[in-house]
């Protein structure tokens, strides 16, 4: 993808000015005939463990998980789907996502071509959780589905400001490079095996997992290994570019808690927030085709409650990257 400079991007109006709204309202309706619902908000930011301010700069997404029924048409689709892929769903998920990219240098107005893009992304998406005992562990299988656009309706670029105006930091002046909109389509699969082991009244779970993505925002294959100490859980956090996991407590009461930590490595073979827009001249880098991740992290839970806190360092993705990326999320839950 060449290194051009992008004419300045015009802010769309119509249908895409409201296109975040109009995916919140759809997901609404999808919710019937459900059970065990719970609410999240996760936010992501840099700012949580760096004093940088740019790549992965902010991120929100708004989760709703549930148990299927038999009659949902989430079980009716796993269940139309090969075995080996997965046989039933044990949960799933909606979420409606938001995030920043931007260089390190943000004060910038013309074209940094050495650094990542301006980007905004919003989409909706959903996902199916599957999971199989066996003799030493259990077996978990994510499916995603994510569906939105890049660009400028996405409204990064008004949000950023407006939320830089607020706490009084520097203001952003190179969103003018910005990426265009591209509407983006992303399927993604993962299989974690996990060897359980009950140890001083908590369980000691650990294990390799394998992912693949394929779309026009990210295609990738990694594997990695996780390892999980604390009250009974399912699986743990996986912070983008993964979709959401199922991670959490199980549905009892009381006080619970565990510690995690993770490695995972990348093959990178697309993606549009470096490579550029796929169909118009933009701004883009030279990509790393091999990226690796260290992320740990804790959740806590009260009754109803959970909190959960990830943190994650990414190496390089790009060339001339000068450091390695550092981000955390924080995300509450509610049960209904």
């Amino acid at each position: 993808m060449p290194r051009l400079s992008p004419r300045p991007c015009r802010r769309p109006y119509g249908v895409w000015r409201v296109f975040p709204l109009v995916m919140a309202a759809g997901l609404v309706p999808f919710a019937a005939h459900a059970a065990d619902e719970a609410l999240s908000l996760d936010v992501a930011n840099d700012g949580m463990i760096s004093n940088d301010d740019g790549h992965y700069t902010s991120g929100v997404t708004f989760e709703l998980a549930f148990t299927p029924g038999q009659t949902h048409w989430t079980q009716r689709l796993a269940r139309a789907l090969p075995d080996a892929l997965i046989e039933h769903a044990d949960g799933a998920q909606y979420r409606l996502v938001h995030q920043i990219y931007t260089p390190k240098n943000i004060e910038a107005t013309e074209l940094i071509e050495d650094d990542r893009p301006y980007a905004g992304l919003v989409y909706g998406g959903v996902s199916l959780y599957g999971a199989k005992s066996n003799a030493k562990g259990h077996t978990t299988t994510d499916l995603h589905l994510d569906v939105g656009m890049v660009g400028t309706s996405s409204l990064a670029d008004s949000i950023q400001q407006e939320v830089h105006r607020v706490t009084h930091s520097e203001s952003p002046q190179g969103w003018d490079n910005q990426l265009h909109d591209e509407a983006i389509v992303n399927l993604g699969v993962r299989r974690q095996w996990w060897h359980d082991i009950s140890l001083s009244g908590k369980q000691l779970a650990f294990g390799p997992s394998a992912s693949a993505a394929l779309g026009n925002l990210y295609t990738y294959a990694s594997t990695g290994y996780s390892v999980r100490f604390g009250d009974a859980a399912r699986s743990v956090p996986s912070l983008t570019p993964g979709a959401a996991s199922s991670a959490g407590f199980t549905a009892e009461d009381g006080f619970r808690w565990y510690v995690f930590a993770s490695v995972e490595g990348y093959y990178m073979a697309q993606n549009l927030l470096l490579d550029g827009n796929t169909f118009n001249s933009s701004h883009s880098v030279d990509r790393r085709e091999w990226v690796g991740d260290v992320s740990a992290g804790f959740a806590l839970a009260w009754e109803d409650w959970q909190v959960r806190f990830a943190a994650l360092q990414r190496s390089d993705e790009f060339r001339g990257q000068q450091d390695p990326d550092k981000f955390a999320a924080l995300k509450l839950t509610k049960r209904l």
